[in-house]
């Protein structure tokens, strides 16, 4: 309990600190290069008042959800193949571990090329940034499965998709949680860095655009409202996630 009391009140001094240090530095090199707190509420205030702010978290935020869902779908069974077949685990894992050191942003312009401006080369950049990590988390859990537990249920008369679906997907599960949770920060910065390319609505247009009008309290609107986005979608996923692992026993009480 004392440690409960401790953690509430540092929380908000924290973000008094926070918000004290900001104001200083607004004041040492002015509104124009550092929007002090109560500029950067006006020029959300306007950002609202018109109705852009809320459309372009909307059109982001979609797009994220979009990309990230799909890719990861798509990545969690191909993960548990690469982790479950040796053959073609030999064949995969150089590739991964070569392409996954390419950042999202790199392949921008091609993505461009290939799928045109449209909210097909967006997603389809976000669904690249979610997909290797995914695939590797999964990857990596199917392998830290204890071969105990394969042989137990293989000399059952478990089948081979009998051990998958009752044996590999439970032990896996956390392994997939987090990579997808970890896929979702890598999502934002994938979208933040098309929209400020190859967009006319969005977050990323927002901040890239601010800055032919010189307003650099919009450009930390912006900032501000995509910490809030991730911030907000994150603790969602987890609270929703620990407890449908809790509730299929994958976690315990103690971990919920």
């Amino acid at each position: 309990m004392k440690w409960l009391e401790k953690k509430s009140v540092s929380v908000p001094l924290l973000w008094i600190v926070v918000i004290g240090i900001w104001q200083l530095g607004a004041l040492a090199y002015g509104p124009d290069v550092v929007p002090g707190p109560w500029d950067t509420i006006q020029g959300a205030g306007e950002l609202i008042a018109d109705g852009t702010l809320l459309q372009y978290i909307g059109i982001s935020f979609s797009r994220v959800l979009t990309g990230w869902a799909l890719g990861s779908l798509i990545a969690i069974p191909v993960g548990l193949v690469i982790g479950k077949v040796q053959p073609i685990r030999l064949l995969a894992e150089p590739f991964l571990n070569f392409i996954r050191f390419i950042p999202p942003i790199a392949f921008i312009t091609l993505f461009l090329v290939w799928f045109g401006i449209g909210e097909q080369s967006k997603i389809a950049l976000i669904m690249y940034a979610t997909f290797f990590i995914v695939v590797l988390n999964t990857l990596t859990g199917v392998l830290s499965v204890e071969e105990d537990k394969i042989r137990s249920a293989r000399s059952m008369g478990a089948s081979e998709w009998q051990i998958v679906l009752h044996v590999i997907v439970p032990a896996t599960t956390p392994y997939i949680f987090t990579g997808i949770r970890l896929a979702m920060g890598t999502s934002y910065m994938a979208i933040i860095g098309a929209e400020m390319i190859a967009s006319n609505e969005g977050v990323g247009y927002l901040i890239w655009n601010s800055r032919l009008f010189f307003r650099t309290d919009w450009i930390f609107v912006g900032l501000i409202c995509l910490g809030f986005m991730g911030f907000i979608t994150d603790r969602l996923f987890n609270w929703f996630g620990r407890r449908m692992l809790y509730r299929y026993g994958v976690v315990s009480n103690a971990k919920r």
